[in-house]
């Protein structure tokens, strides 16, 4: 069985194309294409079905698919054990997060004590950050509010509110709080649906029985703040994230169950791999 033709079906299955798993790999996508094909007829079988430029996992791709993450989990701790002897010496971190705020303390203590380690991150919203770590995209991810999972290892690393914002000009940039039913008919600013912090501030407001006026969705924070500073309405946010921009104002809401967690995750499976076990390690020294 050819290992190469293994590795660049794996690199596309988990990739959901073979752009950017070509790129993932620093090869061609021809050369990834044709080591694929030639898995498939080496066999017989179909194993993804071409769609556009992404591609769907046939029945006994998505079963090659477990096969795969095994056997390469497996090659990734034996390479993990060769590396011990160096302490870290060398390695690559890849880290998702929902924000910067939580994650950047912890990298940096890392950084200063694995300084040779090359550490990257990604910032998405919950939905994202998840997925990442699920496929295999990340090794430890920073996520808000997670439901019960039996594949992950968790660390809680925040407890915080929501607050309120507002623009400066706003009639409500004096007050000193609101409660949710303030918010009754009131136009919002929110972010995208697979945002966690929309997540809890939507189930909050379910339970109040509060309708505002939701205005615009928009995918990042930072446009958040901007669409709030322009006045298009009231926003939401994470209190240690509201930051110091001058055009804003930080409203506290007394009521409701505004309360986010936050979590360092990583998969139980891949929990003992150096580097994984590195960051975890640190992570509870630091919040200890």
């Amino acid at each position: 069985m050819n290992h190469a033709q293994l590795r660049s079906f794996h690199a596309v299955a988990t990739a959901g194309g073979f752009t950017r798993a070509a790129a993932a790999l620093g090869v061609t996508q021809p050369t990834l294409s044709a080591q694929v094909k030639a898995l498939e007829d080496g066999y017989g079988v179909a194993l993804l079905d071409r769609r556009g430029r992404g591609i769907v996992r046939t029945t006994i791709g998505q079963q090659l698919l477990e096969v795969t993450r095994r056997m390469f989990l497996l090659e990734d701790e034996a390479r993990e054990l060769l590396e011990r002897a160096h302490a870290l010496a060398t390695g690559h971190l890849r880290v998702s997060a929902d924000g910067p705020y939580h994650v950047v303390p912890f990298l940096a203590a890392f950084a200063r004590r694995y300084p040779a380690v090359h550490i990257s991150l990604a910032i998405g919203n919950s939905e994202e950050v998840l997925s990442a770590l699920l496929h295999y995209q990340a090794d430890v991810a920073v996520v808000a509010d997670l439901d019960e999972d039996p594949r992950l290892e968790t660390i809680l690393c925040a407890e915080n509110r929501l607050v309120a914002f507002v623009s400066r000009q706003h009639p409500w940039a004096r007050r000193r709080s609101i409660r949710l039913a303030d918010l009754e008919g009131q136009p919002m600013v929110l972010r995208e649906p697979g945002s966690m912090t929309r997540r809890l501030f939507e189930r909050a407001i379910a339970k109040a029985k509060v309708k505002p006026r939701v205005v615009m969705e928009i995918e990042s924070r930072e446009a958040v703040r901007e669409a709030v500073a322009a006045g298009l309405g009231i926003g939401v946010v994470s209190e240690p994230e509201f930051g110091n921009d001058e055009r804003l104002v930080s409203v506290p809401v007394i009521d409701g169950d505004l309360v986010l967690r936050e979590y360092v995750v990583c998969l139980k499976e891949r929990r003992k791999l150096r580097i994984v076990a590195a960051l975890l390690d640190l992570v509870r020294k630091e919040i200890a």
